[in-house]
């Protein structure tokens, strides 16, 4: 009996292996607001502009004792932020702005550095709605190793990554709406 449970263990251990080593190389998690009452353009300046991030930012409140720090310009293209903390699941990294198209689109580099490292790319694109306000799209790229592969595979990574976009979105929505 337990050697026919350790040979189903094995078999299925070598599935879950397989099946992430044929997921793409790649990985990509998207997610839109809900329309906002507000201006393309003071949409773009809360996301060009990292020291807003603090008023929506999902991340922002797991610690808000973390450390941060600006250098480069204060916004736009150049500007960097970079975060440090204790905390389980804010850990450590740095963003900075590649490239913005004002009032549509802003690029970033993010880098995390602690308790792992990798690198994405992150692009907000912003849209005009059809009663004159802004609608946000949010999508995080990347290269994909195996752990990533294997949540991605799992349908994990999605979901995690989603709910996080899917909390800023509502409170980028409601910041900016305030203003």
């Amino acid at each position: 009996m337990f050697k026919r449970i350790l040979v189903l263990v094995a078999v299925l251990v070598a599935v879950v292996l397989a099946y992430t080593a044929f997921q793409p190389n790649t990985y990509s998690v998207t997610r839109t607001s809900q329309p906002i009452k507000a201006t393309p353009a003071e949409v773009f300046a809360q996301i060009q502009d990292f020291h807003n991030w603090g008023q929506w930012s999902p991340w922002h409140q797991l610690d808000p004792n973390m450390k941060q720090t600006y250098d480069g310009p204060l916004n736009g293209t150049g500007a960097v932020y970079s975060w440090e903390s204790p905390q389980e699941g804010v850990g450590s990294g740095r963003m900075e702005i590649l490239a913005v198209t004002a009032p549509s689109d802003v690029k970033i580099k993010l880098d995390f550095l602690q308790p792992m490292t990798s690198s994405a790319i992150t692009d907000f694109k912003i849209a005009q709605t059809e009663s004159g306000g802004a609608q946000v799209t949010w999508t995080i790229s990347g290269d994909a190793d195996f752990m990533t592969k294997m949540m991605s595979g799992l349908g994990l990574l999605d979901d995690m990554i989603g709910k996080d976009f899917e909390k800023g979105l509502a409170q980028l929505k409601t910041v900016t709406e305030g203003k």
